[in-house]
């Protein structure tokens, strides 16, 4: 199923572009156009400015990505509002 030409890379969220598209800085310092995979957009992933991602990347061409995986991020709070499980008991 994995493609042995692609490389897999770890990198953080810069910018949010229009059409899916987000500049993402990688660990070097190398900044590359991501967009998100089909997986992604399937279950409604939302990636925001600072998230950490999972791209894959080929080797011929290294200015551009897929991102395939958002890491959690424990410590950033994503102003995510509290769930509601039904009537509150007063």
């Amino acid at each position: 199923m994995s493609d042995p030409n692609v490389v897999e890379v770890e990198g953080r969220v810069v910018a949010v572009l229009p059409g899916t598209m987000f500049r993402v800085e990688l660990s070097n310092g190398h900044q590359v156009l991501a967009n998100i995979s089909g997986k992604l957009r399937k279950h409604f992933i939302k990636i925001t400015v600072g998230d950490t991602v999972k791209m894959e990347m080929t080797p011929q061409d290294i200015d551009k990505a897929r991102i395939v995986y958002r890491l959690r991020n424990a410590n950033r709070s994503r102003n995510a509002p509290r769930r509601s499980f039904g009537p509150r008991r007063r």
